[in-house]
């Protein structure tokens, strides 16, 4: 749920990548590895199970989502 935020808040692809199975030292990881379009769309998901995911990204996304997302458009330049 996370990684669906940051990529709409930051009008981004986010590839988020998991670990699945045990972890040397202890607990676990769940997979489902993941990744997103600036839309908070979920292209792909990993699953339970070690393998790959892939997906076509069209970068022009990024560039319609941040100009369509208004608290984009409000950065202003830092000033010392």
């Amino acid at each position: 749920m996370l990684n669906r935020a940051r990529a709409i808040e930051n009008g981004a692809f986010v590839v988020a990548p998991c670990a699945v199975g045990k972890v040397e030292g202890g607990g676990g990881g769940y997979g489902h590895s993941l990744i997103i379009n600036p839309w908070g769309e979920i292209l792909a998901d990993g699953g339970a199970d070690s393998g790959f995911i892939n997906v076509n990204i069209n970068l022009e996304e990024v560039n319609s989502a941040r100009t369509r997302i208004p608290s984009l458009r409000h950065d202003k330049a830092f000033v010392f």
